[in-house]
């Protein structure tokens, strides 16, 4: 019997106010909340995949073992505009070349160009100049 691939279907993310988290990623990413069921709350549904947030009952802990690439042709642009968004970047990743920003619930995420970049030999990156 042969198996047809599985594939990702929607990425959920851990918050403790759900609402809020969407909220800042549907002004982030241009994706209105479209459904609420329960603990979920979920943005517009884009090129097949889905991104929803469910409640839970305690705060992020650590550094998260996943996080988002969000890339656009201007990361300082979008730099500006989350901070006007009220996130910040976390300053502890600069060695590493990457524009590393925390969304309302710290987590991680990074803000990339739409275009290849160069990457070193220790994995820092060239495109904040």
């Amino acid at each position: 019997m042969a198996h047809s691939p599985m594939q990702v279907d929607a990425l959920i993310v851990d918050a403790t106010d759900p609402e809020l988290l969407a909220a800042f990623w549907s002004e982030l990413l241009g994706r209105p909340v479209v459904a609420r069921m329960g603990p979920y709350v979920w943005l517009r549904r884009e090129n097949g995949l889905g991104l929803g947030f469910q409640r839970t009952g305690e705060p992020k802990s650590a550094k998260n073992r996943m996080h988002f690439d969000i890339t656009s042709p201007d990361p300082a642009a979008q730099q500006q505009r989350v901070e006007v968004l009220g996130r910040r970047r976390l300053e502890e990743y600069t060695d590493g070349g990457f524009l590393v920003m925390a969304d309302p619930e710290s987590n991680e995420f990074c803000i990339i160009p739409e275009g290849p970049f160069e990457l070193d030999d220790e994995g820092r990156a060239d495109y904040l100049g």
